[in-house]
């Protein structure tokens, strides 16, 4: 038996479909290093925060074992 979803999901996103919005994805990524430092720049976070986020973003990093 077919999974209804994915034939949904096929007959509405067709390849080239599909191409496009990577394409489109790709053009709009932006380097998340950039995006912080403006951040930073412009006062939206302070660096006390940004320093926290890492703080616990690297402790959930230990818990899961990576790195």
């Amino acid at each position: 038996m077919s999974n209804p979803l994915y034939s949904q999901m096929m007959s509405q996103a067709p390849q080239s479909n599909m191409i496009e919005q990577i394409q489109k994805l790709k053009q709009t990524y932006r380097d998340p290093n950039q995006v912080i430092q403006q951040m930073l720049n412009s006062g939206k976070v302070t660096q006390a925060q940004y320093n926290a986020a890492v703080q616990k973003a690297q402790g959930i990093m230990r818990m899961m074992g990576i790195k």
